[in-house]
């Protein structure tokens, strides 16, 4: 007799709203103006991480939107031109679904390396367009001050990827 396999289907619950949640959550969080030991809180651009793994787990219509959303909600939140983070993470989402064959079963330092790659281009991006708005660049160090905290955030994108990535092999 044969006994049944049980097949872990995942829902756009599990890998879209309930990440996208968290992101907001833990960017208002870091947000606030608490200061420890004299220093502010690190404010790195969460979405990142959600812009690299989403196209790596499983591509879909609904990914692009939320990134849309999330830019949007942190150009409002930082004050900042409206639709210029949402460029930023559409554009990192394009860059990772093309090379998404090239990407997937690679290993973790190649996943870092293009992580890193595509986080350079977001803020290059996005310092880019700032510095033709504004007529002035910002401080490359409060530049490297948001950088090095999204590098940072890898670890997250990477275990999202390997649980996630084998969740429905419909999708293989």
């Amino acid at each position: 007799m044969r006994r049944p396999v049980a097949v872990r289907v995942v829902g756009p619950m599990q890998w879209i709203v309930y990440p996208a949640l968290i992101t907001v959550a833990v960017t208002v969080l870091l947000g606030t103006p608490v200061r420890l030991f004299g220093f502010g809180l690190p404010e790195p651009v969460i979405p990142m991480v959600l812009a690299f793994a989403w196209p790596l787990i499983r591509p879909s219509i609904v990914a692009p939107l939320v990134l849309t959303g999330l830019g949007l909600g942190l150009d409002v939140f930082a004050y900042g031109p409206l639709g210029l983070w949402a460029l930023a993470l559409l554009a990192i989402y394009a860059v990772v679904l093309a090379s998404r064959s090239f990407l997937i079963g690679q290993e973790t330092a190649v996943l870092f390396v293009c992580y890193a790659a595509c986080c350079m281009m977001a803020f290059m991006l996005v310092y880019f367009v700032r510095m033709a708005m504004d007529g002035n660049g910002a401080s490359l160090f409060a530049v490297a001050g948001q950088v090095i905290p999204t590098l940072l955030l890898f670890p997250f994108a990477a275990q999202m990827i390997e649980r996630f990535e084998d969740g429905d092999v419909r999708f293989r």
